[in-house]
């Protein structure tokens, strides 16, 4: 059984087994449960010849996700329509003082990394988010995943490529992005074809997800047009007893949607020049049940 400085320890350091798990994974319920499953090996451990507990409790997090994730991958599961991260509620203003340090983490949790980071494999993966996202040295995720450096050093370096060639440009300001969601709402939910035409770049891109269980598009819509057209399609079908709120998810400003006050969907965009790039609209219920309806 754990003592209270045990469990003290283990709390400490939750948001950081959480952090790792989450970009790992991309859902939130599974990284919950391998955080779940860290503590019951932590408090089940000889804590004796634990050194450096950080170290120690990352260590099995990461090693705990990449069996996860190589499950859902040997599965071969299958989604309906496009596929976008658990949305992740953050706070990186509050927790994190240093700026910089703040725009790494949020981009390193944004939705366009998370949705390019799932083709990478599992140690890829790992390799990449202790490196980019928490800034380990090679030699201790090499000890880590029992891997020698020069191999680390080669995952890394691919995961890397293969990231940077793929991701979206966007700006990570948040109060640049802010201002932009709030105009995009005021045309969107007013079925100003217009104004929204003024937001958009001419190749934006709408990504819905709604993994079959609810509406949405089942195919990423590209042009301005196209999104436009959507957009104020849906303004004018109206959605019953509607109210949303701003709060912060994946490192940027997002909106909430509640219909009957509970949640219906989560909207993120992100811009680059002053215009929208990305649209994300995350309905499936399955992935809005952690966000706080109140």
């Amino acid at each position: 059984m754990a003592t209270d400085t045990e469990t003290d320890v283990f709390e400490e350091h939750r948001p950081v087994l959480m952090g790792v798990a989450y970009r790992m994974l991309g859902r939130v319920t599974d990284a919950e449960d391998v955080v779940q499953e860290a503590w019951l090996r932590w408090s089940a451990a000889d804590r004796s010849e634990v050194r450096e507990p950080r170290a120690y409790l990352v260590r099995v997090a990461t090693r705990l996700a990449i069996d996860r994730l190589r499950q859902v991958k040997a599965r071969g599961e299958t989604y309906v329509g496009p596929w976008l991260p658990e949305p992740y509620v953050t706070d990186f203003g509050d927790t994190v003082p240093d700026t910089a340090e703040q725009a790494v983490l949020a981009d390193s949790v944004s939705l366009a990394v998370l949705v390019v980071m799932e083709s990478l494999s599992p140690l890829e993966r790992a390799v990449f988010v202790l490196r980019e996202a928490f800034g380990y040295p090679y030699a201790d995720i090499a000890a880590m995943l029992d891997r020698g450096e020069p191999a680390v050093r080669q995952l890394a370096g691919r995961a890397r490529r293969h990231v940077e060639e793929r991701r979206p440009r966007y700006e990570v300001d948040p109060a640049r992005r802010r201002d932009l969601t709030e105009r995009f709402l005021a045309a969107a939910g007013g079925g100003d074809l217009e104004g929204l035409m003024s937001l958009l770049a001419p190749d934006v891109r709408l990504v819905g997800d709604s993994g079959g269980k609810t509406k949405a598009p089942l195919r990423v819509l590209e042009s301005a047009d196209h999104v436009g057209r959507f957009l104020v399609g849906i303004a004018e079908r109206g959605v019953a007893d509607i109210t949303w709120r701003f709060l912060e998810v994946n490192g940027g400003p997002a909106v909430l949607v509640l219909s009957g006050g509970k949640p219906d969907s989560v909207f993120q965009l992100d811009i680059l020049d002053g215009r929208i790039q990305s649209v994300y609209i995350i309905r499936n219920p399955d992935k809005l049940r952690a966000l706080p309806a109140a």
